[in-house]
């Protein structure tokens, strides 16, 4: 097994990005990043986070990457779909009526 701490530090230290500046960005600690560096099982989440900081291809070096990959590519297309494929007045109809019903239930919950 690929030890994913040891890959995410040297396409940092490669990248010549600061550390401070990553951190920064994912709006964590430096112990945080540090205490990943150290594990091998580094979440892929966080993985794909660093690698549009770094403009760091993590795919190569990590095959479960290509499938996380693949599962948000192909829940975006479906998303995508409901969201533009449905245009019919009916649709968002209901989508604006189940809207009104939760935002109801919100303010409910808040009194």
């Amino acid at each position: 097994m690929v030890h994913r701490g040891e890959i995410l530090l040297k396409s940092i230290r490669q990248s010549g990005i600061p550390i401070t500046r990553i951190v920064k960005t994912l709006n964590k600690s430096r112990r945080w990043l540090y205490n990943m560096f150290e594990k091998s099982d580094v979440p892929l989440d966080t993985l794909l986070e660093v690698e549009k900081i770094i403009s760091y291809d993590f795919s190569s070096e990590i095959p479960e990457l290509r499938n996380k990959i693949k599962e948000k590519r192909m829940s975006l297309k479906e998303d995508e779909e409901e969201i533009f494929g449905n245009n019919s007045a009916e649709f968002w109809k209901n989508k604006y009526l189940k809207l009104l019903e939760d935002y109801s239930e919100l303010l409910k919950n808040q009194k």
